[in-house]
């Protein structure tokens, strides 16, 4: 049996300890604690190790009928015993971490009101500005290391969702945990409540947010100065992940603080992060150079121009001008081709809006119409690779997709959004529409495709293979600043650790059974960027790597 180490700081006592999710055992409490903790006759006589409820609770799961109901269930579980919890989610993350995150938790966030509990981590309302500081001292840790925050204004594919937008970053940091193994305790999940304008919620008696429509974009920004202001200042070893923002507050807000606080965006950075690594691996199959490649996105949100920002960063360290890398780039997005003097161009699209000829706006209600406008792109501009994220489902027609086979015998196609509906192009239509060819990557998992004899195993761009990463560095190092070179450096970690038999039948990312293996040797590349860089707030250790792997967070009692 597992020996337990006795809790001897704690003033807590009986009901109290099992109620408190960091400190509750449960029967894997020794009898030596029993005693101590004044549990005695409050649990069942047995005494029983971590694995012995690791059984009893995938026993639990198997028995409930859907993956929503085997999040509410974890969920749960959260909530009375931390260390079980993660214990559960690494003891298999293939598994577990697509029912604590996507795609289920799409599902979970679309009725997150109705299946609300237990609140994990703040709601920040925008009543409390001007005391914002005040509402942060609430917290009962101290040491905050990160706090992963959203106002909801666009969750996944499936835009404005408000206060049932909290499930992302709740489920971000439970990754950054499971994945990475960054302690938990110094994680804090926060919804920054502007309002809504979505209908639905406002007339749901069981919202749970503000009932009010959003702000102005400046009154929304002053509000989140005072946040990152007063984040700085109460927790000040604390890095800001944003998440989840629309698309132009995205971009404009990881520019008003890059430079001013440690933060990071992941819509942004972690999105363009784990598509460079499966576009570094989509090249060792074509034979190809990134300085080469010809991108055509079709979607120009915070996403694509993330990805568009960290490839021209990539291409700079290999010597080409921002400005050539860019004319490698071409853009669609609801308006059609994205070109130079079209009026009201979004600020952040400018740099990639070339002189070219005009074309028609898009109608997402009719794609057959927009099929030939794509296809014409594809015969003049000859991309090598097409990315979508554009959260429109089946853009990529056979014509589309057919028009790459002909520029490229290796076409390079990212379908990137999700959830599935959303999806550019299934992986069998990808597969089949090429003739086998293919360079595939998703937005969601998808199993492997049998075409003409042949097994292919289409990848996942999960951004799992990133931020985590990336926020094991960051806190080990205590880095200042967080930086595109160390994107760049993750993208190229994660991409090396795919071995050349994977790459064989179409993999571009690791297993993600191995994850946390992947994490820290990711997080161990990063960390030397930032000593390099001079960012870290502490002294470089002889070896990296093992200074990682000693900090990293092991669910065990």
């Amino acid at each position: 049996m597992q020996k337990t180490q006795p809790i001897t700081k704690t003033p807590l006592r009986g009901m109290e300890v099992l109620d408190s999710p960091n400190l509750n055992k449960g029967t894997a409490f020794t009898e030596e604690e029993r005693e101590q903790l004044d549990l005695v006759g409050q649990l069942p006589d047995s005494v029983e190790d971590i694995d012995r409820q690791l059984e009893r609770v995938l026993g639990h799961l198997k028995e409930k009928p859907t993956d929503l109901d085997r999040f509410i269930y974890l969920m749960n579980l959260l909530d009375t015993n931390e260390t079980l919890f993660y214990h559960t989610l690494m003891s298999d993350p293939a598994r577990f971490l697509e029912i604590v995150y996507d795609p289920t938790i799409g599902e979970a966030c679309l009725k997150f009101d109705h299946i609300f509990r237990r609140p994990h981590g703040m709601y920040l309302s925008i009543t409390r500005k001007g005391h914002v500081r005040e509402v942060l001292r609430n917290w009962p840790v101290k040491d905050v290391r990160f706090i992963c925050v959203t106002n909801a204004g666009r969750i996944l594919g499936l835009g404005d969702l408000g206060a049932n937008g909290m499930g992302i970053p709740i489920g971000k940091l439970q990754l950054y945990t499971a994945a990475a193994g960054v302690p938990p305790e110094g994680l804090l999940p926060m919804y920054l409540d502007a309002g809504t304008n979505n209908e639905t919620y406002l007339r749901d008696p069981l919202y749970v947010g503000l009932r009010q429509k959003r702000p102005s974009r400046k009154e929304l920004y002053a509000f989140v100065d005072e946040f990152v202001e007063a984040v700085q200042e109460i927790f000040p070893n604390c890095c800001i992940h944003f998440e989840d923002w629309t698309g132009v507050d995205a971009v404009a807000l990881l520019a008003r603080y890059r430079n001013k606080a440690s933060c990071y965006n992941d819509d942004i950075q972690g999105t363009a992060g784990v598509t460079l690594a499966g576009l570094i691996n989509a090249l060792k199959i074509t034979g190809s150079q990134l300085k080469e490649q010809r991108i055509l996105f079709l979607g120009a949100g915070s996403a694509a121009i993330g990805l568009a920002d960290l490839i021209v960063s990539a291409l700079g360290q290999q010597g080409v001008a921002p400005e050539a890398a860019r004319q490698q780039i071409r853009m669609f997005d609801t308006q059609g081709l994205v070109v130079a003097g079209r009026p009201g161009l979004a600020a952040h699209k400018l740099p990639y809006a070339h002189k070219l000829p005009p074309s028609k706006p898009f109608n997402h209600l009719d794609l057959a119409s927009e099929y030939p406008q794509i296809a014409a792109a594809i015969e003049d501009f000859k991309p090598t690779a097409l990315i979508g994220a554009s959260t429109v489902g089946k853009l990529f027609s056979r014509e589309i997709v057919e028009a790459m086979s002909r520029a490229n015998a290796r076409p390079i196609i990212f379908a990137l959004s999700n959830p599935i509906e959303k999806h550019e192009c299934l992986p069998e239509d990808a597969y089949a529409w090429s003739g086998g060819t293919v360079v595939y990557a998703g937005g969601v998992q998808f199993p492997p495709v049998h075409l003409g004899g042949r097994t292919f195993l289409p990848s996942q761009a999960n951004n799992l293979y990133i931020f985590p990463a990336v926020g094991m560095a960051i806190y080990a190092t205590n880095a200042k600043r967080v930086t595109d070179e160390m994107f760049i450096e993750a993208a190229r970690a994660v991409a090396d650790q795919v071995t050349s038999e994977q790459l064989k039948l179409g993999m571009l990312f690791p297993p993600q059974s191995n994850i946390l293996e992947v994490e820290v040797q990711t997080a161990a590349r990063v960390a030397k960027v930032v000593f390099d860089a001079g960012l870290a707030s502490v002294e470089p250790p002889g070896d990296i790597r093992s200074w990682i792997e000693g900090l990293v967070y092991h669910p065990q009692y």
